[in-house]
């Protein structure tokens, strides 16, 4: 497993959550504190010049680990079950940019709040059929450039909409694609999901990253989630993907990111340890 956090370009809303903005100063402070990777946080794919990314990456040994799209969604008002059709083709020809980023970074890309809800008017049954319909266009155009789309629930409190890892597996079975998985984040399960270690256990063959905070948003260690339990789940079915780092930049960014390394980063360590060890016997 390795360690990433989130971050966005400098003019991202302050509704999108990560610590820093600013790409190339946000990459240099994430190796700085140790991450391994960034995960970056777009409304567009031109938002970045992959040259100079590719460039920055390079320069501080980190990797990209997935592309995430809320701001899509918060910045954008688009989303995977908007009843207008043209909304959705517009919605499919944005992936289509992270998708073409993804391919050569990171080969991930979240739904989060993008995949939409259901307004008012509107039956679950007809969001849960544009969202299919959507996703599966998605997927298709992923597939062959080895590029995978995950979902991550959200809580109620947020959005209406695939709110606990189970109702995602659910869905992820009807879209039928092999390149759709799950994303959970331990801050929403904490909310959704009776108990996180069992649900994270039960739906272990889709989960292909996971984004990590406490309770309250916090830095990892500021809130009242239980971490070893969390480990101990991943433990059991050998999660070796990415988790990434996802919370409010407070007291201040530099402190909720190092924080947030300085608590995580020996537990991955050792995580690592117990796991490429059983790989080894």
């Amino acid at each position: 497993m390795k360690l990433s956090v989130a971050i966005a370009g400098e003019y991202a809303l302050p509704s999108a959550f990560v610590v820093w903005r600013g790409f190339e100063q946000s990459i240099k402070k994430a190796a700085e504190f140790g991450y391994q990777g960034v995960e970056l946080a777009l409304k567009t794919a031109d938002e970045i010049n992959r040259h100079k990314l590719e460039r920055w990456l390079q320069q501080s040994n980190v990797e990209v680990s997935c592309i995430s799209t809320g701001q899509v969604f918060a910045d954008l008002g688009l989303c995977f079950t908007h009843p207008d059709a043209d909304v959705r083709a517009k919605v499919v020809e944005i992936f289509k940019g992270f998708i073409d980023l993804a391919k050569d970074f990171g080969r991930l890309v979240n739904v989060g709040r993008v995949r939409g809800f259901i307004p008012e008017g509107q039956v679950f049954e007809r969001a849960e059929e544009l969202f299919i319909d959507t996703a599966r266009r998605i997927c298709d155009i992923a597939g062959p450039l080895g590029v995978n789309i995950i979902i991550e629930p959200v809580n109620r409190y947020e959005i209406n909409f695939i709110n606990n890892l189970d109702q995602a597996a659910e869905l992820i079975k009807k879209v039928g694609r092999n390149n759709l998985g799950l994303m959970p984040d331990v801050f929403h399960m904490n909310i959704e999901d009776a108990k996180i270690g069992e649900s994270l256990i039960r739906n272990s063959t889709l989960i292909q990253y996971i984004h990590l905070a406490d309770s309250n948003r916090l830095a990892p260690g500021y809130g009242h989630l239980d971490f070893d339990e969390i480990f101990s789940a991943l433990e059991v079915f050998g999660f070796n993907g990415w988790a990434s780092i996802e919370i409010l930049p407070k007291p201040d960014p530099d402190t909720a990111a190092r924080k947030a390394a300085e608590y995580i980063l020996p537990r991955i360590s050792e995580y690592n340890k117990k796991i490429y060890g059983k790989k080894k016997q």
